[in-house]
């Protein structure tokens, strides 16, 4: 079972459904809202617990009324929490409209996230004894540095989501061994990642593929009917984290059907599936692409 640190946001995400999105200046009806606690770095956390991982939370809430809802959600998932602190001021707030697609528009309020400015010994020492470190770029990025430095110190492998993708020091790529991106990420930020030994590109519904010192691979999408898509890929990034340690294989078939899962319910953390749902769907998903297999070469 592997031990993972998340160094991360969390946010209160007010999800609001319509047919289609608005064009600017255009006014549209709602068809329903909800309060979803999310944030990719809860949400990766959460992910990677409810895939079979070990995960301890370090991040910043508000003194606002979302407060102990946003720990409820980590704690009641499993998510180790005594590493998440409270700061004066509003909590992390996203703005997430799906439409009749699924597919979705977001807006960002930091709030206690943009006060994770240090790490503390207790935070540096749950890093150093963790077998993965996972970060994200909803936090300041001077945190995520010091952050990936002390991993890499003491021999924990860091696992980078450049997520929203923005420039970064050269210093922070030099402490990256995997980094997850999606296709338009990959494309921006193609020259740093050159450089990175790992690197996983979620496909959307064709899955995902990897590239590693020694091998290139990819796994198919898993077909799913899709609600909401929103974070999807951050499910995708904490299972691949769960089972990392099990190789780039492995870990991307974990990953591909957990992300896919992720998309059949409205809503981040409540959408993530619990290793059993994933164990069953990997399942019966080998067993659909096995028997694909068998009759192309009977044909």
């Amino acid at each position: 079972m592997a031990r993972i640190v998340v160094v991360g946001s969390i946010n209160m995400d007010l999800v609001t459904t319509v047919g289609h999105r608005p064009e600017p200046g255009q006014t549209v009806s709602g068809e329903s809202f909800a309060l979803v606690p999310g944030g990719k770095g809860s949400n990766q956390a959460i992910a990677a617990q409810r895939a079979g991982a070990t995960v301890d939370f370090v991040g910043a809430v508000g003194s606002d009324v979302f407060a102990d809802a946003l720990r409820g959600v980590l704690h009641d998932a499993g998510v180790g929490v005594s590493r998440l602190r409270t700061a004066n001021g509003p909590s992390g707030i996203a703005t997430i409209v799906v439409d009749g697609d699924g597919e979705n528009t977001i807006i960002v309020v930091a709030g206690a996230n943009g006060r994770l400015t240090d790490l503390d010994t207790a935070d540096l020492d749950a890093i150093a004894s963790a077998d993965i470190l996972m970060c994200q770029l909803e936090i300041p990025i001077p945190t995520v540095l010091a952050a990936a430095r002390h991993a890499r110190a003491h021999h924990t492998t860091v696992i980078l989501n450049p997520s929203p993708v923005q420039h970064l020091p050269a210093d922070l790529w030099a402490e990256i061994d995997v980094a997850v991106v999606n296709e338009g990420e990959a494309e921006q930020l193609a020259t740093p990642l050159a450089a990175v030994p790992h690197v996983i590109t979620t496909l959307g519904a064709h899955g995902a593929s990897y590239r590693g010192p020694d091998a290139r691979l990819s796994h198919p999408g898993v077909p799913v009917e899709v609600v909401d898509t929103t974070g999807a890929g951050d499910t995708f990034t904490g299972a691949l984290a769960a089972h990392w340690h099990q190789g780039p294989a492995t870990a991307l078939a974990w990953a591909c059907t957990a992300g896919a899962l992720a998309t059949t319910k409205l809503g981040a953390s409540a959408s993530i599936p619990h290793r059993t749902d994933i164990e069953q769907a990997l399942a019966a998903a080998t067993a659909h692409w096995l028997g694909g297999m068998t009759a192309d070469a009977g044909s």
